[in-house]
């Protein structure tokens, strides 16, 4: 590697560096390292909300794609979990501050991956501050445990603020704009802030993208010695994920009916990797079997990180095959099993993931939020990857052992949340 790709090396970790870090001295920091680069403009946003989807979630139409039309997620993202101050429901005032605080972003930032994506979900608990519950058609259960050997934290803040930018420098003056003191969005005024009305209970950061795992990797818990991960990966385990064909799409996951529609519902899930036998203990096709499926290491589809699968993981070719391979090679692939409960009765993938790794606390963790219609639907692919059925066929397959990843992979922390349109985005009542 030459003197200029270490350099540009070195910047990239700086930036991911200071959006975990985040605060004034961080943003400070990054925008001295982005000017040393040629720091190009950040794109500015609109003036006339009616240019803005309805759908807060609508980010494919404004990230990058890859080749095979798969979606490359924004390289920078934060998540702010915030509690409204006070009890009851919010006032007038309160929703009018949160609506100037998101306009502000909405005229500072271009809403792309070159400017400023972002959304703001509520939760069962902030919808609990009203007489009136949620409209029966909104699929919205308390956070809970969803297996029976996890015991996660719950989420049950008012909102979570989510932010996302393949500029570090947007995202943590994004952050600052809406919880510090600084008094400009991208050269606009700021008038308002969330944390005129909120608090922020918690603050999680990651990052997602081919290298960005790699140039992390190293004295971070989770991750053995010697640096494993590949340099292409996206994420820590070493394979691509969220390929187009195995994703639902933005419109399948919307909600059709009642005051919130154009809204979805999302799950966030924060999980602790620990990769030592991942890669110490098994090998690149057993890695394979346990990511993906038997068949897909016998019939080697899967070449380096997985870009050789395209636009589809091509997990549908072994899903009836599943009892059998869990007899034959005594362990079953965590696609697999997920895929089993991931359709439709006519075919459609019902999850959106969008899923990014993290260094919060120097852990390999993941975050994983993931859009559908109804909760219901999420928590049953997680029961399908739970796997607790195939036990039954081989004594090899044990609840966390040959059983996909779930050796590797621990829940922290769950949350579910509703993510309202774009008209009811600030403080929504739960009957508008």
């Amino acid at each position: 590697m030459d003197s200029g790709s270490d350099g540009e090396r070195t910047r990239r970790e700086f930036l991911k560096a200071a959006v975990a870090t985040g605060g004034a001295s961080a943003l400070s920091a990054c925008l001295g390292v982005a000017e040393s680069g040629e720091r190009e403009p950040v794109p500015k946003g609109v003036e006339d909300m009616s240019t803005l989807p309805d759908r807060q979630h609508a980010w494919r139409d404004r990230i990058r794609l890859d080749q095979y039309g798969n979606a490359l997620l924004p390289r920078h993202q934060i998540l702010l979990y915030l509690s409204l101050d006070g009890s009851g429901p919010p006032t007038d005032r309160a929703r009018e501050t949160v609506e100037s605080a998101l306009r502000t972003l909405d005229r500072a930032y271009e809403r792309s991956h070159e400017g400023l994506l972002y959304s703001v979900a509520y939760s069962p608990a902030y919808f609990d501050r009203f007489e009136k519950s949620l409209p029966e058609s909104i699929d919205l259960p308390p956070p809970r445990s969803l297996s029976s050997f996890e015991s996660p934290e719950l989420d049950t803040q008012d909102a979570l603020m989510h932010l996302a930018s393949d500029r570090a420098d947007a995202v943590l003056e994004a952050e600052e704009v809406l919880t510090g003191d600084r008094e400009q969005a991208n050269g606009l005024a700021v008038d308002a802030r969330l944390t005129d009305v909120t608090s922020v209970d918690s603050r999680r950061t990651g990052f997602v993208g081919p290298g960005l795992p790699a140039e992390r990797q190293d004295e971070l818990e989770g991750i053995p010695e010697g640096g494993p991960v590949p340099e292409k990966s996206p994420l820590f385990m070493g394979f691509i994920a969220g390929f187009r064909k195995n994703q639902a799409s933005e419109e399948y996951v919307t909600l059709k009916q009642g005051p919130f529609a154009e809204g979805t519902t999302k799950h966030v899930s924060n999980i602790r990797q620990r990769l030592d036998d991942w890669y110490g203990e098994q090998d690149f096709d057993e890695r394979v079997t346990e990511m993906f499926s038997p068949g897909h290491a016998e019939d080697g589809l899967v070449e380096n990180v997985g870009e050789s699968l395209g636009a589809s993981s091509e997990i549908e070719r072994f899903l009836d095959a599943i009892d059998e391979d869990a007899e034959e090679f005594g362990r079953i692939g965590h696609a697999q099993k997920n895929a089993r409960a991931n359709r439709d009765a006519e075919g459609n993938v019902l999850l959106l993931r969008r899923h990014f790794e993290s260094t919060d606390n120097d852990v390999a963790s993941l975050h994983f939020p993931s859009l559908q219609r109804e909760m219901s639907h999420f928590e049953g692919v997680r029961k399908a990857m739970n796997g607790d059925d195939l036990t039954e066929i081989s004594p090899a397959i044990r609840q966390r052992v040959n059983n996909g990843i779930l050796e590797y992979i621990f829940v922290e922390r769950r949350g579910n949340f509703l993510v309202p349109p774009m008209k009811l985005r600030s403080l929504p009542p739960a009957r508008p």
